[in-house]
């Protein structure tokens, strides 16, 4: 990791690895846009992990500018100060840390701070909020650079090392630049010298503002990711405009109004946008940064090796494991928990780390009273549980009835662009192994068992169990569970129709039709993959359409016989014919007999998980981690 650890000089402020922490919304701030210790900690939490800059979320200029309320802010000279114990705490712990200062634009929510969105033309957003702005007029927009300017004052004052400015995104800088929401036929408008000259404008008011010596950074989309916005080339213009205006670097991004691009979901491939730091980095002589799902750090040594880029952007890296730069310098790769691109938390958490956000909230001393606690489930909340309690100071024992751990999420790693889901169970297995905590496999925590060996504690995370709706003909031979299709235990024939077209029925049938089987899915909601992610979603829709798969929604499954399959949809029934198997995806419910077996101990007892009550991965983490941290 030759390139990946070696320092890089930003005018004078000089980075002691190449790994960069981009913004990324946690509102653990207030509208107030002061610091909390909430705030604080997190960050700090990547400084002692030996990130080399580390770039909070987006500080609004101006009070209620934001794309949401709860954001830090240097709008006053009064916030100064708060956000001057979040730099020294960061340098306390070795880092370097820069100010991302931003105008939402068009993406201002009205409803959360009352402030109505402005933009360059009265366009909305495509997204939410999807209010017609305000078109600004010239002396608006030369105050909102003035804004910037002063807003980067109290920047350098609050002890930052750089300021970056967030010309990308969707927000009002990135608006300006795009053609695609800059409609203006004024000196704003029209060329890229016209759409540029806001952003031009900043870049230079803020120069003046923190001086020459003072480093600045700006992040910029290269690409919109619609018909009629920014191209490339149109970028590679823009990124000399803003080198020659005093930029010391490019932070280079993609995305505006349809973010999904943003931040990659799983099944887009790794570093799928480094191409574009690598062009932009053709252009010019100060450094880029690259971004695009960069999770491993042989990727991002490739990369910087490759010379397309000169720092690599690991923001939900950072989430799943804080510590990864200290892990990479110490060649600890197998302790690296690693991102796996799901989407679901990233705002306020992260799926396969819940101590991420919540650093200042957890007590993770150890206890002075370690107790025997037993966890009966190895998925991934039970040993996310025995985890925590072990960490805790106690000692665990883990049942799993069979003999592999990972429970259902074994399932979930399988179907397209869901690999790096693996990693997750690979990781908590490595951690109970160090921890200590002794694994019982093909062993079912009976109520004997505890009587027999009188644990302290008992925590049932026995998961969940497949729903069998009440069709005719549902216990046929040829009718499976999605789940013993994903493992291999069943094989499916030429036409297989998948009843449920939830997240797991929806990505059985992106799995069966990518091995070569006719896909149709019957849901009865109006939507498909209604409960995934919106990225996630999006992305796994196009693949059903790209590869043919059938969806009927508000469609109800009345019958199954052995080569047919009868539907109803709005009263009408109809056929569908000449299939070959049937695959039951119609959702779950709870598995916790355990907990009534063992009534005479119900004092003892947490339950967490879907065990508890059903729910997406990322709660059933947390839930876990908080059963087996509260012991």
């Amino acid at each position: 990791m030759k390139k990946l650890l070696e320092p890089i000089t930003i005018n004078t402020m000089t980075l002691k690895n190449r790994m960069v922490v981009s913004a990324m919304v946690t509102g653990f701030c207030k509208a107030d846009g002061y610091a909390t210790e909430q705030f604080i900690a997190y960050h700090e939490a990547k400084a002692k992990g030996g990130w080399g800059l580390i770039i909070p979320e987006d500080y609004v200029i101006a009070p209620g500018v934001g794309g949401s309320r709860d954001l830090p802010g240097l709008f006053s000279d009064e916030q100064i100060a708060s956000h001057k114990q979040l730099t020294d705490r960061i340098h306390a712990a070795g880092g370097k840390i820069a100010c991302q200062i931003y105008h939402a634009g068009r993406r201002i929510v009205r409803s959360d701070n009352g402030m109505q969105p402005v933009a360059p033309s009265a366009l909305k957003f495509a997204g939410a909020p999807s209010e017609i702005p305000r078109e600004l007029n010239k002396q608006e927009i030369e105050e909102i650079v003035t804004q910037f300017a002063d807003c980067a004052r109290r920047v350098k004052a609050a002890g930052f090392d750089a300021v970056e400015i967030h010309g990308a995104h969707g927000y009002l800088i990135h608006n300006f630049v795009s053609p695609f929401s800059n409609k203006r036929c004024d000196e704003y408008g029209g060329s890229i010298v016209g759409r540029s000259k806001f952003a031009v404008d900043v870049v230079k008011a803020v120069r003046q503002a923190v001086g020459k010596e003072f480093p600045v950074l700006y992040r910029m989309s290269v690409i919109d990711g619609v018909d009629g916005g920014i191209t490339i080339e149109e970028a590679k213009a823009m990124a000399i405009r803003l080198e020659e205006a005093g930029a010391d670097l490019l932070h280079v991004s993609q995305g505006g109004d349809f973010n999904y691009i943003v931040s990659p979901a799983s099944s887009m491939s790794k570093a799928c946008y480094i191409d574009h730091a690598a062009e932009i980095k053709k252009v010019v002589n100060i450094p880029v940064i690259g971004v695009g799902r960069i999770n491993d750090p042989f990727l991002a040594e490739e990369i910087l090796v490759s010379e397309k880029a000169d720092l690599v952007t690991m923001a939900r890296a950072s989430l799943a494991d804080p510590d990864f730069p200290n892990k990479v310098a110490a060649e600890q790769y197998t302790d690296i928990n690693y991102c796996i691109g799901c989407l679901q938390g990233c705002t306020k958490g992260c799926l396969v780390n819940p101590i991420t956000g919540y650093e200042s909230v957890y007590n993770l001393q150890k206890t002075t009273e370690p107790k025997t606690v037993y966890v009966a489930g190895g998925g991934i909340t039970g040993c996310e549980a025995a985890i925590a309690a072990a960490m805790k100071g106690h000692h665990v024992v883990l049942f799993e009835q069979s003999d592999k751990l990972g429970g259902q999420w074994l399932a979930a790693c399988v179907p397209p662009g869901k690999t790096d889901f693996a990693t997750l169970i690979i990781w908590q297995k490595r951690q109970l192994q160090k921890l200590g905590v002794e694994v019982r496999l093909q062993t079912v925590l009976t109520k004997e068992l505890v009587q027999a060996e009188q644990p302290d504690k008992i925590i049932i995370a026995t998961g969940s169990k497949a729903i069998l709706p009440p069709i005719e003909g549902i216990h046929s031979d040829h009718v499976v569970l999605a789940n013993d299709v994903l493992l291999g235990k069943k094989d499916v024939g030429k036409h297989v129709v998948i009843v449920g077209g939830g997240s797991v029925g929806a990505e059985t049938a992106d799995h069966v039709a990518l091995h070569g089987s006719k896909a149709t899915v019957v849901e009865m909601l109006p939507e498909i993959a209604g409960d995934a992610s919106a990225r996630p979603r999006k992305l796994l829709l196009e693949r059903l359409a790209d590869k043919g798969v059938i969806l009927h929604t508000a469609t109800k499954v009345t019958a199954i016989s052995q080569h047919a399959v009868l539907a109803e949809k709005n009263g009408e029934m109809f056929v569908i014919p000449d299939i070959d198997t049937v695959v039951i995806a119609a959702g779950v419910r709870s598995n916790n007999t355990l907990q009534e077996e063992l009534q005479a101990f119900a004092d003892r007892i947490v339950l967490a998980g879907d065990a508890k009550q059903t729910k997406d991965g990322y709660h059933n983490m947390r839930e876990g981690f908080e059963a087996g941290l509260e012991i």
